[in-house]
């Protein structure tokens, strides 16, 4: 069955407000002005970038670009702290392409260092529902002249933000929500867990064609409560991440579980104000967690946890994306980890002791002086009239989303459903090929990346021999 997206308008018009003050990332290379139905495309060898005269300047909005030749007709398309995004027509193989310019790569080890990451995980990564890096080059011909950086990618029509606002039925809601699995399944398989899924980092055609992309957070290692600034979008943080307990593949469900939600609502789940604020939010939707999971927090974490208002529930990432399909707005819109941990607990009820022993000592404290909730039932958060009507020639219903949704957004990851599950749900199994859920696995990511001690030269000059 052909799918399409009717547009609701330009990228430069649509959308909502908190998509369009997000700092740049690749995502935004999804923004353009008008659909390209192009064809999924793959990594291609990189172009020589030896000789200078296969370079030129262009100067458009104050910004300066020093671009191959073969990209003609730039115009840009988004800007920000990490750099700027042009469309341009790739004349070498006639197709409409992303050219994102990275701002100041080698500005102190961690922009160098995520900056070689992401890199590395794009070029690394092959399926169709992520993003493949077409080609990267810089105009300075030795590692001393070295500072500019271009990565080329697939443009695409728009970003989820803009088609969280559209009215989804639920064969796309359903098909977008698989791709996005199909998309996490094989970044899992290459032991990449994303981090930041958000529907601002996930991008469509208007066929409704989906992939997933910005791998700068993607890795393996935890965040600290309380202690390490955000440097992404809490609304779709799982309570892992949230509680600094650690965490597994499955943080990437819950994200899409809230986005998720948002599709269904039009709205974020969890809009937390802080990371206090977003917990609280959490738990008064889905229930504060059972005692045992408030034994695994830190103390500090779980002594504030405890003393929320009591839920229980769990895939987060996607779980997140998902409900805000369904809802049009963000699930739990957090302004830190407080607020969001509040908002989540708000919708989904405070976890319970054995989630609590899960986390640090001095996060557990924290969280289990918070009040308590009970959760809302699933039926009041989502409930039909919310939904798109029933599908005629399938037998997909929001009775089946709510499903799929409650196993998703679970607080406690060791009860969430897994990719692999979820796949299989019969919401999204409709779509189910083989080909697409167990397409060839990429290498596996050498993780030792993200633990070498690195200076920024050294950094810089891997970086090099990569692109050059």
């Amino acid at each position: 069955m052909m799918l399409c997206l009717q547009w609701l308008g330009s990228s430069n018009s649509g959308g909502r407000d908190d998509c369009e003050t997000e700092a740049i990332s690749l995502d935004s290379c999804a923004s353009v002005l008008e659909p390209s139905h192009l064809e999924s495309v793959y990594p291609t060898p990189m172009a020589s970038t030896s000789a200078a005269s296969e370079f030129y300047n262009v100067d458009i909005n104050d910004t300066r670009l020093c671009v191959l030749k073969r990209y003609q007709n730039l115009r840009i398309i988004g800007s920000g702290a990490q750099g700027v995004v042009c469309a341009a027509h790739d004349t070498l193989r006639d197709e409409q392409v992303a050219i994102k310019k990275l701002s100041r790569p080698f500005q102190n080890v961690t922009h160098a260092k995520r900056a070689y990451r992401e890199f590395k995980l794009m070029n690394l990564v092959n399926h169709k529902n992520i993003i493949g890096l077409l080609n990267a080059f810089t105009p300075q011909k030795t590692l001393d002249e070295f500072s500019d950086l271009y990565i080329v990618m697939e443009l695409m029509d728009a970003n989820l933000c803009q088609v969280i606002q559209m009215d989804l039925d639920h064969e796309r809601m359903s098909y977008l929500l698989y791709q996005m699995l199909c998309g996490i399944r094989h970044l899992h398989a290459a032991g990449i867990i994303h981090r930041d899924l958000k529907p601002s980092n996930i991008v469509v055609k208007s066929d409704c064609s989906l992939k997933i992309l910005d791998f700068g957070l993607a890795r393996s290692a935890g965040d600290s409560f309380m202690m390490t600034p955000y440097v992404v979008t809490r609304y779709y943080r799982a309570p892992e991440v949230i509680l600094g307990m650690g965490y597994k593949d499955n943080v990437d469900v819950w994200s899409t579980g809230c986005i998720f939600g948002e599709m269904i609502h039009g709205s974020v789940l969890f809009p937390g104000s802080d990371h206090i604020d977003q917990w609280t939010k959490i738990i008064e939707h889905l229930g504060t967690p059972s005692p045992m999971f408030m034994r695994r927090l830190q103390s500090t974490v779980r002594n504030y946890v405890e003393n929320r208002p009591h839920f229980p529930v769990d895939i987060w990432s996607i779980g997140c994306i998902f409900g805000e399909l369904i809802r049009g707005r963000v699930l739990f819109p957090g302004t830190d980890h407080i607020d969001q941990w509040s908002k989540i607990i708000e919708q989904l009820g405070t976890p319970g002791r054995d989630f609590m022993q899960k986390l640090q000592a001095t996060v557990r404290s924290y969280v289990e002086n918070r009040p308590r909730h009970p959760g809302l039932p699933f039926e009041i958060l989502f409930s039909d009239n919310i939904f798109p009507k029933p599908a005629t020639n399938n037998a997909l219903c929001p009775a089946q989303a709510r499903d799929l949704l409650s196993k998703m957004l679970v607080i406690d990851p060791e009860k969430r459903i897994s990719v692999d599950e979820a796949l299989k749900h019969p919401y999204v199994y409709v779509w189910f090929d083989e080909a697409e859920v167990y397409a060839p696995p990429p290498e596996q990511y050498n993780h030792s990346i993200d633990s070498r001690d690195h200076t920024v030269e050294q950094w810089k000059g891997e970086m090099f021999e990569f692109v050059c």
